[in-house]
């Protein structure tokens, strides 16, 4: 790029303005290439597709619900269930496909103890989908 001609000027100073030439020669062949390739970019082949009124079947996981009381005694799905029995209905459950999801009722006079207890069993059975359930404020 040249910044003006070599010889100085009638005062000695050297000429500071831009030749704007090359750019504009640059600037045309940018616009040529890109008039060209616009057409051959967009070139798609037209087809009629038949239309299918298919969709994907959601199996949705079972909801177990596990409550534990004051005491400590658990329910699964509103019945009683000895500590005994808990861990062989949670490998069960965990064996389902698709796994199901724990939905667990805690009585809020409930020692966090139990519920540790019973989620760190779930874990160790496979069963990650856990959810609390409570009561809305009034």
């Amino acid at each position: 790029m040249s910044f003006g001609n070599s010889s100085l000027d009638d005062d000695g100073e050297v000429m500071s303005e831009i030749n704007m030439t090359p750019l504009v020669d640059v600037m045309l062949v940018l616009l040529i290439i890109f008039i060209i390739t616009v057409p051959v970019i967009n070139h798609a082949v037209k087809l009629d597709l038949p239309k299918a009124s298919s969709q994907a079947e959601e199996i949705k996981p079972e909801k177990i619900n596990l409550s534990i009381k004051a005491d400590g005694s658990l329910g699964w799905n509103g019945e009683s269930v000895p500590d005994e029995m808990l861990e062989a209905r949670l490998e069960a459950a965990a064996a389902r496909q698709p796994q199901p999801e724990l939905h667990l009722q805690v009585d809020k006079r409930t020692e966090y103890d139990h519920v540790a207890r019973l989620l760190s069993t779930a874990s160790r059975h496979g069963l990650g989908k856990v959810a609390f359930v409570t009561e809305p404020a009034k």
